[in-house]
């Protein structure tokens, strides 16, 4: 065959590929269906393994990559369970028409909470100093007024503090909830409100906006004294496969402070170093290692990231400069066991981090 009759024959290919996965998504529509009759959980850990442990089986008895058949059935699994659960979220249809204002809801989470309350039925409102005065979005929240059955302030932390305490003043009826990445600037906010007699809760989603699987991820409620609004707002997700955590307000910003602060100032330093080492970018992009490329991909996102947030995670935190201080410690010790020649030391250093590491199983 000619070059170009190969290509027509691999398009052909191609084709029925895309053929059976669209076939594959229409039966996957169809189970999820039927796990929404029966009652059952959209996912189901050991069929999936079942699904990998075949393709991976059928792929050796046929000459192929194992690796590759299980890269690509993974891909439709996550493809398959994200689509189950969006049609969970939107058959259970939690919303009713009731009516949602989302105060910094032109924000990249804030527009996550609008499509995710959109999808269950909710009549969603918009308040956010970036849109135009429509009739479902608004510049100024306080022109919305109050009169929604929940209200989600997701503005940066310094605002959504004053927010909290302004609705205090104004007695909202429905469920208040933050998305805060810290608690401790909310805190009189949400005290001033639980003291108004305001069914309020606190959240943080330990995800991004560009998540759509819902299932692995994990959804922080910091009960502050309304034991019916945290449920309340824990009913919200019901639908979803989130995991839903419980942390007093106390723990959360000790904790935040080493799963957000640490981690971001640990890629800010690493690409800190390599910005100002000297070495053009060209240069080291023609090198590479597991390690190296895995640390870039991290710190690239980390880059392309809110630098406005990261600096308010980091500052507004009391818990902050603990972790920071133990990063600077630990950097300290490694350049002297590597500037004294102490492998031993070194070696110690590596041993003690696998053994922490794998409390975590």
């Amino acid at each position: 065959m000619s070059l170009d009759e190969l290509r027509n024959k691999l398009s052909a290919v191609d084709r029925r590929l895309i053929e059976m996965i669209a076939e594959r998504q229409r039966i996957v529509a169809d189970i999820g269906k039927t796990k929404r009759t029966a009652g059952t959980g959209t996912r189901d850990y050991a069929r999936e393994k079942d699904v990998l442990d075949m393709g991976r089986a059928q792929a050796e008895e046929m000459g192929v990559d194992p690796d590759l058949v299980e890269d690509l059935l993974q891909m439709l699994i996550r493809t398959s369970l994200e689509s189950q659960e969006r049609d969970r979220v939107v058959a259970e249809a939690k919303g009713n028409g009731r009516r949602v204002l989302v105060i910094g809801g032109a924000g990249k989470m804030g527009r996550w909470f609008v499509d995710f309350f959109a999808s269950q039925g909710f009549a969603t409102t918009v308040a956010d100093a970036s849109v135009q005065d429509d009739v479902a979005q608004f510049r100024n929240w306080t022109d919305a007024g109050v009169d929604f059955d929940v209200i989600v302030v997701a503005a940066p932390l310094a605002v959504s503090g004053r927010i909290l305490a302004q609705l205090a003043v104004l007695k909202p009826q429905g469920l208040v909830f933050d998305i805060g990445s810290l608690k401790s600037p909310l805190l009189d906010g949400l005290k001033e409100l639980l003291s108004a007699g305001c069914r309020v809760t606190s959240l943080h989603p330990m995800y991004g906006p560009d998540t759509r699987l819902l299932s692995g991820r994990h959804l922080i409620f910091c009960d502050v004294g309304n034991a019916d609004a945290t449920a309340a707002a824990k009913e919200l997700f019901a639908a979803t496969m989130v995991e839903q955590l419980d942390m007093g307000l106390e723990d959360h910003d000790r904790l935040i402070a080493y799963v957000l602060g640490l981690s971001h100032a640990l890629n800010i330093a690493f690409f800190t170093a390599l910005a100002e080492s000297g070495e053009a970018a060209p240069k080291l992009a023609k090198l590479s290692s597991t390690t190296f490329d895995s640390q870039l991909l991290v710190s690239q996102a980390v880059a392309q990231d809110n630098p406005h947030l990261y600096f308010e995670i980091q500052n507004l935190n009391k818990f902050g400069l603990g972790p920071l201080d133990a990063l600077c410690e630990a950097a300290g010790r490694i350049r002297e066991t590597v500037a004294g020649g102490d492998q031993e030391a070194f070696v110690e250093l590596m041993q003690k981090g696998r053994d922490y590491l794998a409390l975590r199983g």
